[in-house]
């Protein structure tokens, strides 16, 4: 007879020690603190695949430079709805970060999150006129009060001298300013919320964990096989809600689970890499997140940006990311992870948005045979005085963007998040990526409204939802007083004066 696989019951399994599952795993500890929550990561540390430093933006994505937020309309007119939204979100990220920082959860919140200026800066007459247009509609939005807008050279020289220097001073070139921009590590600020969690005598932090399958009991609940990485021993954990947040992996896991509302979504890797300044003369000449325009064709995660960061507790900058193509769904995955995510149910959605995106699929892939040569040149397009030997090539993060079936199309690649979670709420995935991590509260918010809807009608409950966001279920967009008042909250507490 082969060997009993240990059993335990839980009330929550969280798949993935990233930034979702411990902003999941804080607000139902905060909501009902008697629930037992495992939290399972296959790696030995957590955070070190999507919300570590190096795999992602780092920006605090709230629209104020991110130009693929707005996209230009064929009229000419600019599309600033998206940006609204985005804006909105990464408020309440930051209501919730500064109650938890208030209540000791988070002891110093300079560690994981910095006022760093956000601009956005174009070049030629057309993107120049542009910005112009978005500027002139986003300033008319609370959310976007204070952005500044110039063609003037010598202000462009105070607000970025290293992208001025050098240049053709015939050039039109114009940006937009937001003082309040942020850089968050949500690598540190993902080990501060797990570490916290790991504490409680009712959460359980499981490192070295793999997730091998999930199905679904008789009564309802969920069991989670689990092969424990270092011994080779294999576990069954049953729980009545199973979250699955672990980045690109997430598409493979919610197959496993097997549930109808999984059927017909399939995945898209998308790898990267950065340039990183080793230069400190040059680091500390650029004090901003400078993005631009995608090149025709690129993901919008490709955005090129000239990037204040700060990582390891050091100051850095970063130039990229350059996409490029891997059938890896993480960084430590496997090249089999895009085969084995093709079924029966999500091949015709695949192929048919890998021939609608097949300009796509060509650029990432001349995109991972450029020489570092080639990425200098993109480089200098920001910084024309770039030199090699100031940069380092630096690997970044997979991101696996989400297909879904389409009636018209057959299948259509999205750029953004979303969550899939079965009929009854006992289990849910949040699939894609940007901006993610920005906006992981008001997600995760959602996600508990959506699987717990009597829970959260609860007047306990909404009573905590609103001590811990205190605008939540207003639009600050749409009230002045309450903006100014809740920014300049946040900002006092997770001190970004």
């Amino acid at each position: 007879m082969g060997k009993k696989k240990q059993k335990t019951e839980v009330d929550v399994v969280l798949i993935g020690g990233g930034i979702m599952s411990a902003t999941l795993g804080t607000l139902i500890n905060e909501l009902n603190p008697d629930i037992n929550i495992e939290i399972l990561e296959r790696l030995d540390v957590v955070a070190a695949e999507s919300s570590d430093a190096w795999n992602n933006a780092g920006t605090g994505h709230s629209a104020l430079c991110e130009l693929n937020y707005t996209p230009e309309q064929p009229d000419g007119s600019v599309k600033i709805d998206k940006a609204i939204k985005i804006a909105e979100q990464f408020e309440v990220s930051k209501q919730f970060w500064s109650y938890l920082v208030e209540k000791g959860v988070i002891a110093n919140p300079e560690q994981f999150i910095r006022q760093v200026p956000h601009l956005s800066a174009v070049f030629g007459e057309k993107d120049v006129n542009f910005l112009k247009n978005r500027f002139e509609m986003l300033t008319k939005e609370n959310l976007f009060k204070g952005m500044e807008y110039t063609e003037e050279k010598s202000l462009l020289k105070e607000w970025i001298p290293l992208m001025m220097e050098g240049r053709d001073p015939n050039e039109p070139i114009a940006a937009t300013k937001m003082e309040i921009g942020t850089d968050v590590n949500f690598g540190v600020l993902t080990q501060d919320l797990i570490n916290h969690l790991d504490k409680k005598g009712n959460i359980k932090l499981s490192l070295n964990q793999e997730v091998k399958d999930i199905e679904r009991e008789d009564d309802g609940r969920w069991e989670v096989e689990v092969k424990d990485l270092k011994t080779g021993e294999k576990r069954e954990i049953i729980a009545k809600f199973v979250f699955i947040g672990a980045g690109g992996h997430s598409l493979l896991l919610l197959e496993k689970s097997g549930i109808p509302e999984a059927k017909g979504y399939g995945g898209f890797p998308v790898g990267g890499q950065w340039l990183r300044c080793t230069n400190e003369e040059i680091i500390n000449q650029h004090y901003a997140k400078v993005y631009g325009k995608a090149s025709v064709g690129a993901p919008p995660m490709s955005v090129p940006h000239l990037d204040t960061r700060y990582i390891d507790g050091k100051q850095a900058l970063l130039f990229g990311p350059y996409a490029g193509f891997s059938t890896k769904f993480l960084k430590k995955g496997s090249y089999f992870d895009l085969p084995a995510s093709i079924k029966l149910s999500n091949i015709k959605p695949m192929l048919s948005a890998g021939l609608d995106n097949l300009p796509l699929t060509k650029y990432l892939i001349t995109e991972v045979m450029k020489k570092p040569k080639d990425k200098l040149d993109s480089l200098k397009q920001f910084m024309p005085t770039a030199k090699l030997e100031d940069w380092a090539i630096e690997k970044a993060g997979q991101r696996v963007q989400v297909i879904k079936k389409d009636p018209k199309h057959g299948g259509i690649l999205e750029f953004g998040t979303e969550v899939v979670s079965s009929a009854d709420g006992s289990i849910a995935a949040l699939l894609g990526a940007s901006p993610g991590a920005s906006t992981s509260v008001a997600i995760m918010i959602q996600l508990l409204k959506k699987c717990f809807p009597e829970r959260a009608k609860s007047d306990e409950y909404r009573k905590k939802l609103r001590e811990m966001i205190p605008s939540w279920g207003k639009s600050l967009n749409d009230d002045p007083q309450l903006c100014a008042y809740t920014r300049e909250k946040t900002h006092t507490v997770l001190k970004l004066k």
